[in-house]
């Protein structure tokens, strides 16, 4: 079998701080890199085509949608989709050109250990944190504008990447407690579009409390130190303010 291509597509928007380090660790790795920037007004584009990738700005519409746009511009088959604030490890980049020689799959996981204010998490249900990234683009698409997901249009035999997906989330608790505002309001339109409602007891009140103990310590957060317990909260409270925004939103649109 001959060596496959990798097209890596990336989505930015105002990611000077992150870009040329998953540009760096992609070398020698991806054959073509394509980046959707959604008019970003810092020096993402500038450090993004020293690169020398294919640069294609695009108006926002949601995650999906602009990774998909980005497989459409794909040269080759085989799409390997990072995020800005990712990069491959080591050991990752050496299994992702072991698997180019001999690919065995026809889509792969790949695990993804995060950075939290400057802190590896371990536990928290953070990692491993698997994730579908390297995958046959003719076989699945993204869908779900907030936690978009990869959807296959048939069975698919689906292997394992030894190595870490490195993801530099949040710089400081006040990113985590912002982003957290800002896809509860995202995910409270889209569930309540669905139709679904909202009790006070099990969604506001029991909800938030068992995903904290799940966390913290079934998944073993506590071992995480300080800013294992700041995120099981910050994981809770983001419940809290998804369920109590489907609940006013649902009100307003007398659904109670």
């Amino acid at each position: 079998m001959s060596e496959i291509k990798l097209s890596a597509v990336i989505i930015t928007y105002n990611e000077e701080k992150n870009i040329a380090r998953c540009l760096d660790s992609l070398q020698g790795v991806a054959d073509e890199i394509i980046v959707i920037d959604s008019h970003s007004t810092d020096k993402t584009e500038s450090i993004a085509r020293a690169y020398g990738v294919i640069f294609i700005e695009k108006d926002w519409d949601n995650f999906s949608l602009a990774k998909n746009f980005g497989v459409s511009k794909a040269t080759y088959d085989y799409i390997l989709s990072l995020d800005a604030d990712e990069a491959l490890s080591q050991e990752l980049k050496n299994a992702l050109l072991e698997e180019k020689k001999d690919n065995k799959f026809q889509a792969y996981y790949l695990k993804r250990l995060t950075q939290y204010c400057g802190k590896w998490i371990r536990h928290c249900g953070w990692y491993p944190d698997y994730k579908i990234r390297l995958w046959d683009r003719n076989l699945g698409k993204w869908q779900g504008t907030v936690h978009e997901t990869l959807q296959f249009n048939k069975a698919i035999a689906v292997g394992k990447l030894h190595g870490d997906l490195l993801h530099y989330s949040f710089n400081s608790i006040k990113e985590h407690i912002d982003k957290a505002n800002r896809f509860s309001e995202i995910s409270a339109k889209e569930v309540v579009q669905e139709g679904k409602k909202v009790t006070i007891i099990y969604h506001l009140v029991l909800n938030p409390l068992f995903t904290f103990v799940s966390k913290y310590i079934f998944r073993l957060g506590f071992l995480d130190g300080y800013y294992g317990f700041i995120i099981c909260v910050i994981s809770a409270f983001s419940n809290f303010l998804k369920y109590s925004k489907i609940r006013a939103l649902s009100k307003a649109n007398h659904h109670y």
